[in-house]
Formats: C-alpha cells, sequence, structure tokens
C-alpha cells in the first residue's frame, strides 16, 4: 500500500492496472483501493494548498532597510 501511496504522490499518471492487482494480492478490495487512493490524493492535495498560501512556514525576514 505505501508503494501505492508514493506512486500517487510523486506521479498519478504512473499508476496501472497492475498496482491495482497488487493492492488486490494483498488482501485490499475495490473499495479500500478507492478509500487509499482518496485519501492519499486529499493529502497531496492539501499539502500543495497549504504550500503555496506559505502555510506553516516562518515569514521571510524584512531586507535591511526596507519597511
Amino acid at each position: 500500500m505505501v508503494d501505492y501511496v508514493v506512486k500517487i504522490t510523486r506521479d498519478a499518471t504512473k499508476v496501472s492496472p497492475e498496482d491495482h492487482e497488487r493492492l488486490r494480492a494483498s488482501g485490499f478490495d475495490d473499495k479500500a483501493i478507492l478509500q487509499i487512493t482518496l485519501i492519499a490524493s486529499w493529502f497531496n492535495y492539501i499539502n500543495r494548498v497549504a504550500d503555496a498560501l506559505g502555510v506553516g512556514r516562518e515569514p521571510a525576514p524584512l531586507a535591511a532597510g526596507s519597511s
């Protein structure tokens, strides 16, 4: 499952039917595969939004002489 989630995170276009078959062979049914996909994708989306908005980052220091 972790390999599948990493693949979604790095490049979801690389996910193939074989990835789903490996999950099924590990005991996950289609509903579980959907849930794994949705949860991983949601976290990826939220993290990208937060990164774009600078959430959780230290404010940039002011340059000398600027106000």
